[in-house]
């Protein structure tokens, strides 16, 4: 017998995967939004007069910079599964890892406008990523042993170099997670933390 909601809907791991993929951003929202913030964050040109000349920043980006062309791949995967296109999303995820080692699972929910400096990024389980979040290399946003239940990401959040983001965990907007850090708690808004585990060391209005 299939597991039920509270309201006595059925559910099977097809159709909750289904509700996930259905909260994604459109691949054309997406994919724009990432070109402007990454384009911002590189303190470069992010506003684009029209879509001929996003297009042409895009492509520019995915030259140069070393992670965008991944995340295109996991936008293009994202889509093609909602339409139900089968085995093309699992050649793009291998291209974003080949690319540029970024693995995204598939129930993770990636709002639009993420920035990923350079790549080497792990984020999987039942996870949210807020947009105009920026994510160093050798992160992993994931689950510890006997859950599926993966970290909820705010918006605007900065993570550090290989930090660690482990468990059904909720970051605030605004949060600054230090390099090397490994997150196991809650992280409060507007809140800096680092260490093993991660402890608080500052507040955006400066209390300590």
């Amino acid at each position: 017998m299939s597991p039920s909601t509270p309201d006595g809907v059925e559910w099977t791991p097809a159709s909750f995967l289904a509700a996930r993929r259905a909260r994604q951003p459109t691949f054309v929202a997406a994919v724009a939004a990432d070109t402007k913030l990454t384009a911002e964050r590189r303190g470069e040109r992010h506003e684009f007069r029209s879509r001929l000349d996003a297009f042409g920043q895009l492509v520019r980006l995915l030259v140069q910079s070393d992670a965008l062309f991944a995340q295109v791949c996991y936008r293009a995967k994202v889509d093609l599964q909602v339409r139900g296109i089968p085995f093309v999303p699992r050649i793009l995820h291998r291209l974003a890892m080949g690319s540029a080692q970024v693995s995204i699972g598939d129930p993770v929910v990636v709002e639009a406008g993420v920035y990923l400096p350079h790549g080497q990024v792990v984020i999987d389980g039942l996870a949210e990523i807020g947009a105009g979040t920026a994510i160093s290399p050798w992160v992993t946003i994931g689950l510890l042993v006997g859950d599926i239940t993966g970290p909820t990401i705010g918006r605007d959040v900065r993570i550090g170099s290989g930090a660690k983001v482990l468990g059904p965990v909720e970051v605030g907007d605004g949060a600054r997670i230090g390099a090397n850090s490994v997150v196991l708690d809650d992280v409060a808004p507007g809140t800096t933390v680092v260490g093993v585990p991660a402890r608080e060391v500052r507040r955006r209005d400066g209390d300590r």
